[in-house]
């Protein structure tokens, strides 16, 4: 399984995304792409993949996973309310499209993947595969 990390020199996705986007500011949470903190853990049976996504509905969440690569796509919708009364002062809470991909290679059990989402948070359980144990057999010659 490979992961670049957060915030890394080598997540080039985000180098990208800061440089080609004007909307998104380093530090500012504007509308565009954000992106939630995910936990990754290996055991010796499968991968558990979390990913905190608050504000986001269920039906907003789509996970698919094509040729070993799980790719985690949601997007939080900004709330249009009309203010009677008042202004905005300040607003942190970020609108917008996530998309993070995992390459969990040929030893996982696609079939088996289970999904859960529960107050904001996705956990994911990626079975692994049981290693194929090489057999050795004696082949005729004729």
């Amino acid at each position: 399984m490979s992961l670049v990390p957060r915030g890394s020199l080598f997540d080039l996705d985000n180098i990208f995304e800061q440089f080609m986007s004007p909307v998104r500011t380093i530090g500012e949470g504007k509308e565009g792409f954000f992106s939630p903190r995910i936990d990754v853990r290996e055991t010796k049976k499968n991968y558990e993949i979390s990913a905190e996504l608050p504000g986001v509905s269920r039906d907003d969440i789509n996970v698919t996973l094509e040729n070993g690569v799980l790719t985690l796509e949601a997007e939080v919708h900004r709330e249009e309310k009309e203010e009677k009364e008042g202004r905005v002062i300040r607003q942190e809470r970020r609108y917008g499209k996530f998309m993070r991909s995992f390459n969990l290679g040929s030893d996982v059990s696609e079939d088996e993947i289970d999904a859960n989402f529960k107050d904001g948070v996705l956990t994911l359980k990626a079975p692994k595969r049981e290693e194929a144990v090489p057999r050795s057999h004696r082949i005729e010659i004729h």
